[in-house]
């Protein structure tokens, strides 16, 4: 059962992390809600479906800021049972990524610190709370775009989001013994802020190459999450569910 547990969700003040916070609200969940700003409308929303919340401003590149907020979320909840490492970005200039050759090093840097050092660093600090309890579940916010090419991700979001998968492999296999399951999602063309940044032209050429027709939701990817930390997974470790209306079908 997932009544009672808490669940620290990073990038959560929008979009896919807000929707992951009320699907496992509405299971009870105590949710810690990271954004790099204290996310207050997410909290509230959260708190609306019956648990307790609390809002948590951190930048998740930084690895002091991270060890200071998991400390603080243990000191107000009394541990952490589930992480869903999701903040992430994916930069664009007037609706259009920069190619490898015209990258600025600097915006590189920024997207790995924040999409694979986050999620590194979470995981850190997360993991011995979690080996302490002989319990704990994982999941990673991945992409489509580190499985196939992608016309409107950049090479950083793209070598990033591969990285997590690679960081989701390894942590499953080093954290399984203590009974802590690592997986990783890996959404296609969903609908929100971020993919609608990209602009109309670009996501009616995708729409096109999806076999169901349609985008995804933030729901699809919040529900998947919801089994994947449930006692209903017992078996799945290592794992990247693809949630892509069949674009890539691997």
């Amino acid at each position: 059962m997932l009544k009672g547990k808490t669940a620290l969700i990073t990038g959560a003040g929008r979009g896919i992390g807000r929707a992951i916070a009320l699907e496992l609200a509405r299971a009870g969940v105590n949710i810690a809600v990271n954004d790099y700003n204290v996310p207050n409308e997410t909290v509230e929303l959260v708190r609306n479906e019956g648990v307790r919340s609390q809002g948590y401003g951190a930048d998740v590149s930084d690895f002091q800021a991270v060890s200071q907020m998991v400390e603080q979320i243990v000191q107000d909840f009394g541990g952490i049972d589930i992480l869903i490492n999701n903040a992430g970005i994916s930069p664009k200039h007037d609706g259009r990524k920069h190619h490898l050759y015209e990258m600025d090093p600097a915006e590189w840097q920024k997207v790995v610190d924040i999409n694979l050092n986050g999620a590194f660093y979470c995981t850190r600090y997360v993991a011995p709370i979690m080996m302490a309890n002989k319990w704990g579940r994982i999941v990673n916010l991945g992409s489509m775009a580190a499985r196939v090419f992608s016309p409107v991700a950049g090479i950083h979001y793209c070598a990033t989001k591969a990285g997590v998968l690679g960081l989701t492999r390894v942590s499953a296999g080093e954290l399984a013994p203590y009974n802590i399951l690592v997986n990783a999602i890996a959404p296609g063309r969903i609908d929100s802020e971020m993919t609608r940044a990209a602009g109309e032209e670009a996501n009616k050429a995708i729409l096109s190459t999806i076999p169901l027709n349609k985008y995804g939701t933030v729901e699809d990817v919040a529900k998947t999450v919801k089994f994947l930390v449930s006692e209903e997974n017992g078996y799945i470790v290592g794992a990247v569910i693809d949630i892509n209306g069949g674009r890539a079908m691997l």
